[in-house]
C-alpha cells in the first residue's frame, strides 16, 4: 500500500487543479501575447521586441517571488498560496486586455500575471510532500490483537485493567507514547512506502503539467479563432477568450480553496502567522517555531548542502528548466537559422519576426521537432516516476536522463542539418530529439522526487540509524556531542521484576529521551514552501543563464552553442549525482561493516 497521507479529494485537487493548469495559463499568454498588442492595442511595428521584453521582466519577476512565494507558504500554507496564485492569474488575465498601450500598462498587467504564475508553479513542488510521507501514529492497546475496537477476542492475555495493581504491563500500556518503540520492520516498510508513493506522485505530476500545455494548445487558445467566427471583431474576440481562460482560473482557485482543506502538516499555518512569531503545533504531535523570513530562506539554502537528496533536487531542477527554454526556443532558432542561411527561405526585412508566414519549411520542421520531444516527455514522465521510486539507491534514473542529456545534446549540436529531407540531414534527428525529452522529463521527475524524499528526510545513508551506530565510534562507548542510540524502555522480565531500576528510573529516562527528541532528525515539511522556493529560484537561473548567454554564444560562436552548454549541465548533474551515489555505497558499506541493518 503506498504511503498517501493525502485523502482522494485532495490528491485529486493536486493533480487537476494545481498541477494540471500550472503550465496551462502561461502556455496561453506566452502564445497569444503579441494578439493583445496587435489586435487590442493596435501597434504593428516592434511587436517581437515588446513581446520579448515583457517576457523578460517576466522572468525577473519570478526569480523574486518564487522564493517569496515559498516561504509565505510556510506562515500561511500551500492552500492559501495556491489560491492566491490562481485568482491573481484570472485577474490579471481580464486586466491585461484593457491596457491601451504596452508601456507601462500591458507591462504591469504582465508583472501581475507573473505574481499568480510563481505562485501556482512554486505549489507544485512544495504541495507534493504533504500528499506523502509517513504518518505518525500513537501506539494504543485498544488496537492490539486481542483488543480492537469493535472486535471480541477470546484469546486468553494477561489483565493489565486493575488499578489496585501496578504491573509492569500496565506500566508500559500507561507510559507516554515516546517510550513505545517502533518496530524495524514496520518502520521501515512505511519510510519505503513513502519513498515509492512520492515517486509515483512525480511522475503523475510531471505528466498533467504536460498535459496542462495540451489543455492550453487544444481548448484555450483556438478561442480567438471561435469567437471570431461566431461573428465578432478581432479585438473582442481576443477580450473574451480572454475573459474565459481568466473565470477558469477563479474556478480553479475556488476548487483549490476546497480541495485542499486540512492538507497534513498544514495545522495552525493561516493568515494569522503572516507576522506574529509563534509556535504552532504539527501533526508530528510536536510544536514548531515559527521561523523569520530570512531564516527560512536559509535554512532552505543550506539543506541544499546539507542533505544530498535536496541538494541533487535543486541541481536537477536547474538542468530541467534551463531544458525547457533548449527545446521550446533554441531548437525553433536553429531550424530558422539553417533555412535561413541555405537560403531556402528569405524574410522580409521589414517584419523580422514574421518567420512563420515567411518560412513556413522551417516552422513546421521546428514544430514537428518541439512537438516528438514533448510527447516522448510526456510518454516517460510515468516512466520515471516508477523508476524512481523502484529503484531510489544511486539515483539511478536521474543518472539515466542525464546521460540521455548528454547524448543528446552533442549529437543535436553537431548536426549538419535538422531537416532530415536534406542531403546533409537524417531521420535519427527524432531520435536525438527524443533523448531531449527524456532528458528533461527525467529531471524534472526525479528532481521533484528528490526533494520530497528530502523533505521527508529519507536520507539512506544518513538517516538516524547511521547516527546512531556512529555516536559509538565503534569503541561501545558514545562519543562527545554525538546522537545516543535509541532503545525502547526495558520490559521486567516478570511480574517480580523490579518495576524501576536505579539505571532506568521514569524521570531520567524522560530526560535522556527528551535529549534524545531534540537530536534524532525530523523532517522538514515545515519547510517545504522555502525548499520549494529555492527549487523554483534555482530554475529561474537556469533559463535566464541559458537564455542570456545561450543567445550570445548561438551569435558568435554558432547555432550549436546552446546545446553544448545544455551537454555541460548534463555531464554536472552526472557528475555530482555519480559522487552523491559513490558516498550513499561507502556510507552503506559503514553501516554494515557497524553491524546496522
Amino acid at each position: 500500500m503506498l504511503g498517501f497521507t493525502a485523502s482522494r479529494v485532495q490528491i485529486a485537487t493536486y493533480l487537476c487543479g494545481v498541477a494540471l493548469f500550472s503550465i496551462s495559463f502561461l502556455v496561453f499568454l506566452n502564445s497569444s501575447i503579441s494578439f493583445v498588442i496587435t489586435q487590442r492595442i493596435g501597434q504593428d511595428n516592434n511587436v517581437g521586441g515588446a513581446v520579448g521584453t515583457l517576457g523578460f521582466a517576466d522572468e525577473l519577476v519570478a526569480l523574486v517571488a518564487c522564493p517569496a512565494w515559498g516561504l509565505l507558504s510556510d506562515r500561511i500554507g500551500v492552500r492559501s498560496v495556491a489560491v492566491l496564485g490562481y485568482a491573481i492569474i484570472g485577474l490579471s488575465l481580464c486586466v491585461l486586455v484593457q491596457a491601451r498601450n504596452v508601456y507601462p500598462q500591458l507591462l504591469l498587467g504582465r508583472l501581475l500575471f507573473s505574481l499568480g504564475a510563481t505562485a501556482s508553479a512554486t505549489m507544485v513542488t512544495a504541495i507534493l510532500p504533504a500528499m506523502t510521507g509517513i504518518k505518525a501514529k500513537a501506539v494504543d492497546d485498544s488496537q492490539s490483537p486481542t483488543r480492537r475496537a469493535g472486535r471480541t477476542s477470546h484469546a486468553l492475555a494477561p489483565s493489565i485493567s486493575s488499578e489496585s495493581t501496578i504491573t509492569p504491563a500496565r506500566f508500559r500500556s500507561q507510559s507516554p507514547t515516546r517510550f513505545r518503540s517502533q518496530s524495524p520492520t514496520v518502520d521501515g516498510a512505511r519510510k519505503k512506502n513513502t519513498v515509492v508513493s512520492t515517486s509515483h506522485l512525480a511522475g503523475l505530476v510531471g505528466m498533467f503539467t504536460g498535459c496542462g500545455a495540451l489543455v492550453a494548445l487544444l481548448v484555450f487558445l483556438p478561442l480567438p479563432t471561435r469567437f471570431h467566427n461566431a461573428g465578432e471583431t478581432s479585438a473582442a474576440a481576443v477580450a473574451d477568450a480572454f475573459y474565459v481562460v481568466g473565470a477558469i482560473a477563479i474556478l480553479v482557485a475556488v476548487g483549490c480553496f476546497f480541495g485542499l482543506r486540512n492538507l497534513p502538516a498544514e495545522e495552525g499555518k493561516g493568515f494569522h502567522c503572516l507576522i506574529q512569531m509563534q509556535s504552532y503545533k504539527t501533526s508530528e504531535t510536536y510544536s514548531r517555531p515559527v521561523l523569520s523570513y530570512p531564516r527560512l530562506f536559509l535554512a532552505s539554502v543550506q539543506l541544499g548542502f546539507r542533505s544530498r537528496n535536496i541538494g541533487l533536487g535543486y541541481l536537477g531542477g536547474f538542468v530541467a528548466r534551463a531544458s525547457s527554454v533548449a527545446i521550446s526556443l533554441f531548437i525553433p532558432l536553429a531550424t530558422n537559422t539553417y533555412f535561413l542561411r541555405t537560403g531556402e527561405c528569405k524574410v522580409d526585412p521589414s517584419s523580422p519576426s514574421d518567420i512563420k508566414n515567411a518560412c513556413p519549411q522551417a516552422y513546421k520542421l521546428a514544430a514537428m521537432l518541439t512537438g516528438v520531444s514533448q510527447l516522448i516527455a510526456l510518454l516517460c514522465a510515468p516512466l520515471f516516476g516508477y523508476l524512481s521510486g523502484r529503484f531510489p539507491k544511486f539515483n539511478v534514473p536521474l543518472m539515466v536522463a542525464a546521460t540521455a542529456g548528454i547524448i543528446g545534446y552533442s549529437a543535436f549540436a553537431s548536426l549538419k542539418s535538422p531537416d532530415p529531407h536534406n542531403k546533409d540531414g537524417s531521420g535519427a534527428v527524432f531520435l536525438i530529439v527524443a533523448l531531449l525529452g527524456i532528458s528533461q522529463i527525467g529531471a524534472i521527475v526525479c528532481s521533484l522526487a528528490l526533494l520530497g524524499r528530502g523533505i521527508h528526510n529519507d536520507e539512506g545513508g544518513e538517516d538516524s540509524h547511521y547516527r546512531e551506530d556512529l555516536s559509538t565510534n565503534g569503541t561501545g562507548h558514545p562519543s562527545a556531542g554525538a546522537t545516543p542510540p535509541r532503545s525502547p524502555l526495558p520490559t521486567p522480565a516478570g511480574e517480580d521484576a523490579p518495576l524501576l531500576t536505579d539505571d532506568n528510573n521514569y524521570s531520567d529516562h524522560t530526560n535522556h529521551s527528551a535529549h534524545q527528541s531534540a537530536l534524532v532528525p525530523k523532517s522538514h515539511t515545515h519547510l517545504k514552501g522555502s525548499i520549494a522556493g529555492t527549487y523554483s529560484l534555482l530554475g529561474g537561473f537556469g533559463i535566464l543563464l541559458l537564455t542570456k548567454a545561450g543567445g550570445a554564444l548561438f551569435d558568435s560562436s554558432g547555432p550549436g552553442a546552446p546545446f553544448v552548454m545544455m551537454a555541460s549541465f548534463n555531464a554536472i548533474l552526472l557528475l555530482v549525482g555519480t559522487g552523491v551515489s559513490i558516498r550513499e555505497a561507502i556510507q552503506g558499506r559503514r553501516k554494515v561493516e557497524h553491524g546496522v541493518r
